[in-house]
């Protein structure tokens, strides 16, 4: 039991004296932090930066009318698309 409680005491010993020297640095950087005039607590110490601008929107690739038109055809004659279906596609590729 002598060993135990001398690791006990050894223990608290060594936690007292940690603490002792963690007390004396924070009021040492306090007193510092008051005499520069600056509470490093008024301020964050890590500041988010801005979030990167997003790049600009790419522009679709430009669709030749023509290869629309030939895709329509392809489509009215496998009977996917009916005659009025076509004519209303074509004439929106058109701009009409």
């Amino acid at each position: 039991m002598p060993g135990l409680l001398r690791g006990v005491a050894r223990t608290a010993a060594i936690a007292g004296t940690a603490t002792a020297v963690s007390n004396r640095v924070s009021r040492r950087q306090a007193q510092r932090w008051s005499q520069q005039g600056s509470d490093p607590y008024d301020e964050p110490a890590y500041q988010q930066p801005a979030p990167p601008q997003p790049a600009p929107a790419a522009a679709p690739p430009a669709v030749d009318p023509i290869e629309q038109l030939k895709e329509l055809a392809e489509l009215r004659q496998q009977g996917i698309l009916t005659d009025a279906e076509f004519a209303a596609q074509k004439a929106k590729v058109l701009g009409n």
